[in-house]
């Protein structure tokens, strides 16, 4: 069985008037998809922040890469963050005045790499994910924006890639276009891929399916969504 790039553990975290997390538990492995689900205000987010290292649990560990993301401070979390952890947002968040091949090889760039190797690598995953070339990413559509995003996201190989409704604000031939690249990517790049959704349909792509309820994260089962609330 291969590593957990992500491992969650007695996991506990709460809001005023609401308990987030109780005692959560949650492995993700290299080359696995896993899909949370849950109602609005169910913590989906807030796990992804606690995988981030931006939200400290009040109690468990939450393990990236083999280290405690809470145990880490500074400039040792921005660094470990660069290298194990890539980021997809709902609406991509790209730099709108650069192009897609800058937006995507700033990310390298910024993690230390050599200029004509961060261009060099950008340039054959934005050829290989379809995506065209723009003088600002603008002009590219919903979709290719967010196949933008997972270029960006995946060009310093990281141990563990996080989407946030990536498919969210997609019209649904896009999504189902977004949603191939994305659970492609655990395969082609031997990284774990955890993501929230709202959208029963891209969770059930995932290798596993799982709802946010009651603190606690319980399986999807493969025959509908009777267990998602």
């Amino acid at each position: 069985m291969t590593e957990a790039v992500l491992s969650v553990k007695g996991l506990a975290y709460e809001v005023p008037g609401r308990t987030l997390f109780r005692a959560l538990d949650l492995d993700v492995r290299a080359g696995e998809s896993v899909a949370v689900m849950g109602p609005s205000g169910s913590g989906k987010s807030t796990l992804l922040s606690c995988a981030l290292g931006l939200v400290r649990p009040a109690a468990g560990t939450v393990s990236v890469g083999g280290a405690d993301m809470a145990e880490l401070r500074g400039r040792a979390l921005a660094r470990h963050r660069a290298r194990h952890i890539g980021m997809i947002f709902q609406f991509g968040e790209l730099l709108p005045e650069l192009s897609p091949l800058d937006n995507v090889a700033l990310a390298a760039l910024l993690a230390g790499a050599d200029r004509k190797d961060a261009y060099r690598r950008a340039g054959a995953l934005l050829a290989g994910l379809g995506v065209p070339e723009a003088a600002t990413s603008e002009e590219l559509s919903g979709g290719e924006r967010q196949r933008t995003a997972v270029a960006r996201a995946v060009i310093n190989s990281p141990t563990l890639l996080l989407g946030d409704e990536p498919t969210g604000a997609l019209d649904e031939t896009t999504r189902e276009k977004v949603a191939d690249t994305l659970f492609a990517m655990p395969r082609q790049h031997g990284c774990g891929l955890l993501l929230v959704t709202h959208d029963p349909a891209v969770a059930g792509r995932a290798d596993r399916a799982l709802t946010l309820h009651g603190g606690a994260l319980v399986p999807v089962p493969r025959n509908g969504q009777a267990a998602v609330r």
